[in-house]
């Protein structure tokens, strides 16, 4: 029995952004959407917490350890050709140490920091939401120190 095939998948993504406001993201070598870049996450193993599983799939995908921040959202990550369904949340992190590498070749061809203003355009459904949801926050953040 395959996760995300054969049954629902519970998966999670590091949002990770650095001092210079870029976003980190892979480029998917396997399936779902392989060609396709993302942020850092995996699936969630059985009685693992959350924050426990993303700090865990971005140390093992790119060898940064990461302090969870806040969730940011989630998505019904759902693509009928690819017979794939998860259902993922996203989680805000900030890097406490390690040098951005990859570390799984053969899940990954390509990792990279992209400005907002520059975002590939290949990105998969999870990228897309998580985007969405970030932009939707730091908005919201705004408008609220705008009302003080």
């Amino acid at each position: 029995m395959k996760h995300g095939k054969d049954f629902i998948g519970v998966g999670i993504g590091g949002f990770i952004i650095n001092d210079k406001n870029e976003l980190l993201l892979l480029k998917r070598k396997t399936p779902p959407e392989a060609g396709y870049w993302n942020i850092p996450g995996g699936r969630v193993k059985f009685g693992e917490t959350l924050e426990k599983a993303v700090a865990r799939e971005v140390k093992e995908e790119t060898d940064l350890d990461v302090e969870v921040l806040s969730v940011l959202g989630f998505v019904n990550h759902i693509i009928k050709e690819e017979n794939a369904h998860w259902v993922a949340i996203h989680f805000l992190c900030r890097i406490i140490d390690g040098q951005v590498k990859i570390t799984e070749p053969e899940k990954h061809e390509s990792i990279e920091w992209f400005s907002f203003d520059n975002l590939p355009e290949k990105q998969t459904i999870t990228l897309k939401q998580a985007i969405k949801e970030y932009k939707t926050i730091k908005q919201q953040a705004v408008n609220y120190h705008s009302l003080k």
